[in-house]
Parts: structure tokens; sequence; C-alpha cells
């Protein structure tokens, strides 16, 4: 697993993009020197991002331990319900107020991450930023702060659902046909979209969970 850029990021973003990237998963002890000397800052940073984290619920203590949270079958349940109301707001007030720049741009990424099919972790990676230009075509900061916080927790996910066979493929068709409901300017439509994309997803991680057991 290559090791995450760390050039003008502060610690919290850091330990955040290391979970996010899988270098930590879930259950992994996080020791505040090792983070400071893998980071390349003091350990003072450090200590105060992961206390951050920790409010945040993405760390739990143990003992004198920081450890990367797990999510139970329930709370994924329970995030995957305000992920899909929450994104496909996003969709809806995107389809209403994004710029037709930031449409071409959303249209664009779809079309750049059909090169990354059979690529899952390069793909998950190109889903978060999909996703969070989605969010920024919604034009409400408010919306665009819960799902940051909503986005956070999925950090917590060991696996990615691009590795499930032909999920990769599902899931850029639906990132087209959201673009293409936020394009028209449909915003039932395009929240609609977004909603079978999350219950899609949602689907097959309760699959790949199954299975693993």
């Amino acid at each position: 697993m290559a090791d995450v850029p760390t050039q003008n990021k502060d610690a919290y973003s850091l330990v955040l993009a290391a979970i996010d990237e899988g270098v930590y998963l879930p259950g992994d002890r996080l020791v505040e020197s090792e983070l400071a000397e893998r980071f390349g800052v003091s350990r003072t940073p450090v200590r105060e991002a992961l206390q951050r984290l920790e409010t945040q619920s993405v760390l739990v203590r143990d003992g004198r331990s920081m450890v990367v949270s797990s999510l139970d079958h329930d709370q994924l349940g329970e995030l995957y319900v305000v992920r899909a109301e929450l994104e496909s707001l996003a969709a809806r007030l995107a389809a209403q107020h994004a710029a037709p720049e930031e449409v071409r741009v959303l249209r664009d990424m779809v079309t750049q991450d059909m090169e990354l099919l059979g690529q899952p972790h390069a793909l998950s990676r190109a889903n978060r930023r999909f996703h969070k230009q989605l969010h920024l075509a919604s034009h409400n900061r408010y919306l665009i702060q819960q799902l940051a916080m909503v986005h956070r927790t999925m950090a917590l996910m060991a696996t990615t659902t691009f590795a499930v066979e032909g999920r990769d493929a599902t899931a850029l068709e639906e990132h087209s046909i959201i673009v293409k409901a936020i394009e028209d300017r449909d915003g039932d439509a395009a929240a609609a979209a977004l909603k079978v994309h999350i219950s899609m997803a949602y689907q097959t991680r309760l699959k790949t969970d199954a299975n693993a057991e």
C-alpha cells in the first residue's frame, strides 16, 4: 500500500487519508510516535488529530491506545439510510443549482473512470472524488458538511464493493444515469437515481459481508 502524500496537509487530514486509503484498517492500533515519524510532523498535532478523530467515532480508545473503529451490522444499515437521504438531496439540488461547467466535470469523471474498470482501489478513490464533486454541485454548505461526516464514517469499511465482480461497470452506469438527470435539470430523477445507486451499493456490501463469514 502506497504511503499517503504528506505535502500541504495537516496531521488530521493525513491520518484520516491513511484510514480512507486502507493503510490502517478497522481494528488497527495507531501509535502516536509512529504516525509522527511516518508523516514527518511533531507528536502534538498527531495527538490532537487522534483526539479529534475519537470525538468523530473514527477511532476508539482501547486502554492507552487508539484503534480504528469498525461498523457492526446495524451501524452499517443506519449509515446507508442516512447516506441515501442526504446524497439524494444533494443530487436534487445539483440538478437545480449546478453550473454547466460543474455538470461537464461530473460527466468527464464518469468517462474517465471507465478506464479504471478492473482496478477496484483506484476506482474506489475515483468514486469518492465523484461523490464529493456532486456534493459541491448542490451548493448547500450545510448539506456538504453533513455528507463529509458520513463519508468519514464510510472510510471504516475495510473493503470496497468495487472488488465484487461486475459491480464496477454497474456503478459507473448508475453514475452516468445520475449525471444525465442532473444535465436534464430533473431533480426528481436525479434524487431517485442516486437512491437506487446507494441501495445497490448497500446490497452489494451486505452480500460481501455475508460471504466473508
